[in-house]
């Protein structure tokens, strides 16, 4: 397994200079060779200023957060992460990768969820390089390598869990955004973690049925919200009735026998439960007329 191995350079901005100074003194003195005619010394010199100009192949650039991977004939030197103007072994190739965190929406899919239905599905994937090495020479194209890994991991998670809470499921992609984007940060990290890639962050920024069925699932969605607030309604209108029925017992209000108890009873939960306003009916007679 190939690691980033930290490699230090020299400061580029002394190396410049001195090499421009060296050039100008070699150039001057050159001048001077063939003036006096000394044919070997003017030779010696014009190789010098060669060797001085192959020296500035050497300089090269660290932008903030990125970093320069080194090569001599295709082994790998080291990385260098110093920032500004470096110099290094002509010889040694130099690659910049950046260091910087990065972000991509993926692709929306078409998968099944649990339960089989169909879904399209996105998400948002936050990462950073953390190993310049494994970044380049473990993967192809490392890049490439985020994106496509990526989807995969979110296609395989979004076969774990069903899109809406039922049965005794816990967890479902709908309602549980917190633990799904952990669940799926993790499964991206590990495919990604041969690549010298952390993933910051992952979460799904699109989440619904495919379309062929979208129009019967909000229905069934509908229908569950309207069980679930009658549910809530009678819970609650025969909370009242009973509370109605034991503060009149308690007072002495009235005294009904179990026929107008379970009339009254009715009522009332006709009137708590009803979807219109009711229409009361005044009885100016006898309580069994």
């Amino acid at each position: 397994m190939t690691k980033e191995i930290r490699k230090s350079t020299l400061p580029g901005i002394p190396m410049l200079l001195g090499l421009i100074v060296l050039m100008i003194v070699t150039v001057v003195l050159m001048i001077r060779a063939i003036d006096a005619q000394q044919v070997l010394l003017a030779l010696l010199l014009a190789l010098g200023g060669f060797i001085q100009l192959f020296m500035l192949v050497g300089l090269f650039m660290v932008q903030p957060n990125n970093a320069v991977v080194l090569q001599l004939f295709g082994r790998y030197v080291g990385t260098t992460r110093d920032e500004g103007l470096r110099w290094a072994n002509p010889f040694l190739s130099k690659r910049a990768v950046s260091l910087r965190v990065r972000n991509f929406e993926s692709n929306k899919l078409k998968v099944n969820e649990l339960d089989g239905s169909p879904i399209e599905i996105a998400s948002v994937v936050v990462w950073q390089v953390v190993d310049s090495a494994e970044a380049l020479f473990l993967v192809d194209d490392y890049e490439n390598f985020v994106h496509v890994q990526s989807e995969s991991a979110l296609r395989q998670m979004a076969t774990t869990y069903p899109y809406d809470l039922h049965g005794d499921i816990k967890i479902a992609l709908r309602s549980h955004s917190k633990e799904i984007s952990q669940h799926l940060q993790e499964e991206i990290q590990e495919r990604l973690s041969q690549a010298g890639v952390k993933v910051i962050e992952a979460r799904i920024s699109h989440l619904a049925y495919a379309a062929e069925i979208a129009s019967v699932m909000l229905r069934r969605q509908q229908a569950n919200a309207v069980i679930a607030a009658r549910t809530l309604i009678v819970e609650g209108a025969v909370s009242m009735v009973e509370l109605a029925l034991d503060q009149l017992s308690k007072r002495g209000v009235v005294h009904l026998d179990e026929e107008r108890k379970a009339a009254m009873v009715s009522n009332l939960l006709v009137v708590l439960c009803s979807d219109n306003d009711a229409q009361p009916v005044v009885n100016a007679g006898s309580l069994y007329g």
